[in-house]
Parts: C-alpha cells; structure tokens; sequence
C-alpha cells in the first residue's frame, strides 16, 4: 500500500491548521493568492492535455486497422 497516501490520510485538523499557518508565515499573505493561481494554471494545463490524449485514443480506436484499409 501507498505510504504517502496513509500518511496524508490521518492528517487531523490541527494537523492541517499548522500546515496551514507554516504555508503563510513562508509565503506571505501576498504571495498566496499568486501560488493558488499558478496551481490552479497548472492544474487547468494537466486537464487540457488529458483531454487531448483522450480525445486522439478515441479518434484513433474509431479508424479502422491499416491492414484493412488497402481491401
């Protein structure tokens, strides 16, 4: 089983809110709504391009095989 995924798992509350108040004393309260929105970009790019590949593999299961488009 995944280490990090029980890791993150039995994270608590007060467990989060030091997390929490650690991200805003390193980055600031000006710089957060800056890093948010460059997750948020890069999150949006990440599901663009899953898109895009999912679209091509479908795209390319409705073609027929190669083999069978000289017959």
């Amino acid at each position: 089983m995944n280490f990090t995924l029980l890791f993150i798992g039995n994270l608590g509350g007060g467990e989060w809110l030091m997390i929490l108040l650690a991200i805003v004393f390193l980055f600031g309260g000006k710089k957060i709504p800056e890093l948010m929105r460059g997750i948020g970009q890069g999150v949006r790019e990440f599901n663009d391009a899953k898109k895009s590949v999912k679209d091509q593999i479908e795209e390319g299961m409705k073609q027929p095989p190669k083999d069978q488009e000289t017959k």
